[in-house]
């Protein structure tokens, strides 16, 4: 999870803490204080307070080694983010997920990034790819990213999309659906549909693989009647 590097942080104390969490969420396991002190750049008795105040108010918990990992507390601050699109996509992405035996998720525009706010896995799959709600990457990259470039003018795009790129979006556009090979993550091939609903950012619906017997257009199709399913919930 990248922070935003466009403003200089009102709050050292609260940026500190947010990164704190970052960390946490991008290791996906436990960490020492130690750990967490050095990737953030801070003194060990820094990190200690703010993990302290984060544990109290049910953010991070520590083990008996004294580990830390993220607390349930977050579990409900991310459960109210645009909590009526998560609770119409859930069963459709579940939905979709099981049929292509694909990680299944929903992406939202922020500022100039594709943040993931909810991610299904297949029920069945032998493998399948992890794609944790709260991600984010630059628009610029992937098939999602193009999903939701596609819905905006050229105006409004991000500084430095060269014509390769922007003939990408201009496809995408006209076909419905974008894809992507090894761009967010080494090896993974992605297949995203926009998702446009009146009054809100624009949004995708995509699917991740390794590998599939299914093409890309397949795929797409039935990513477009989950997408459609979601707009008439909405």
């Amino acid at each position: 999870m990248t922070p935003r590097q466009d403003a200089t942080p009102a709050s050292q104390t609260l940026s500190r803490g947010i990164r704190l969490l970052e960390e946490l969420a991008d290791a996906r396991t436990p960490l020492s204080i130690d750990d967490l002190a050095a990737r953030v750049e801070l003194h060990r008795s820094v990190a200690y307070r703010l993990l302290r105040t984060l544990e109290v108010h049910g953010l991070v918990s520590r083990d008996a080694a004294g580990a830390v990992r993220l607390g349930t507390g977050l579990a409900a601050l991310a459960a109210g983010v645009a909590a009526d699109l998560q609770a119409e996509a859930l069963p459709e992405l579940t939905a979709a997920a099981n049929d292509l035996g694909m990680t299944c998720f929903l992406v939202v525009l922020d500022h100039d990034d594709c943040v993931t706010l909810t991610s299904v896995e297949p029920r069945h799959a032998t493998t399948a790819v992890a794609q944790r709600p709260g991600a984010r990457h630059s628009v610029t990259r992937g098939a999602p990213g193009r999903a939701i470039l596609a819905q905006l003018p050229p105006r409004r795009w991000p500084e430095g999309i060269d014509a390769r790129l922007a003939a990408e979006i201009a496809d995408a556009a006209e076909r419905g659906w974008a894809t992507s090979h090894d761009e967010v993550v080494p090896s993974l091939h992605a297949v995203a549909v926009p998702l446009a609903v009146q009054g809100r950012t624009p949004a995708a619906v995509a699917a991740v693989h390794v590998s599939t017997d299914a093409d890309d257009a397949t795929v797409a199709e039935r990513l477009k009647a989950t997408a459609a399913a979601i707009r008439r919930a909405l």
